[in-house]
C-alpha cells in the first residue's frame, strides 16, 4: 500500500502533518523527509496518524528521530489521531510515555 503525506501550516500554531496509508520500510523515507524538513523550522509539529492503518519498526524509528530533532531545537512534537492498534504499539514499546499523544485532531485536515 502507498502512503501520502500532506502538511497544513497554521500561523503561530506550527504545522500539522497528515499521514495516510502504511508506514513501513518502503514508505518511511518519504515521511522522514517531510518530518525533518519541518522539525528544522517549526517550534511545534503535530503528526496526525488517523489515516494510518499500519506502522512498522522503521516507521517508529522515523517518529523517534523527529521527536529527537524537536527536542534538540527545544521544539515540541505531538502525535494525534492514533487508532487502537497503533496506540497499543506505542504502549508496548513505551513510546507513549516519551512522545506526547493527543486523542483529537486540531485544526482540520489540509
Amino acid at each position: 500500500m502507498n502512503m501520502t503525506v500532506q502538511t497544513k501550516q497554521i500561523e503561530d500554531q506550527g504545522v500539522t502533518i497528515y499521514v495516510e496509508g502504511e508506514v513501513d520500510v518502503y514508505t518511511a523515507p518519504k515521511l522522514r523527509e517531510s518530518l525533518m524538513q519541518h522539525c528544522e523550522t517549526e517550534d511545534l509539529v503535530r503528526i496526525d496518524l488517523s489515516g494510518v492503518n499500519y506502522i512498522d519498526s522503521t516507521g517508529l524509528g522515523v517518529l523517534i528521530g523527529a521527536y529527537k530533532a524537536q527536542i534538540a531545537t527545544e521544539g515540541k512534537l505531538i502525535i494525534i489521531g492514533m487508532n487502537e492498534r497503533i496506540k497499543r504499539l506505542f504502549q508496548v514499546t513505551g513510546l507513549d510515555s516519551v512522545i506526547q499523544i493527543e486523542e483529537n485532531q486540531e485544526g482540520g485536515q489540509a
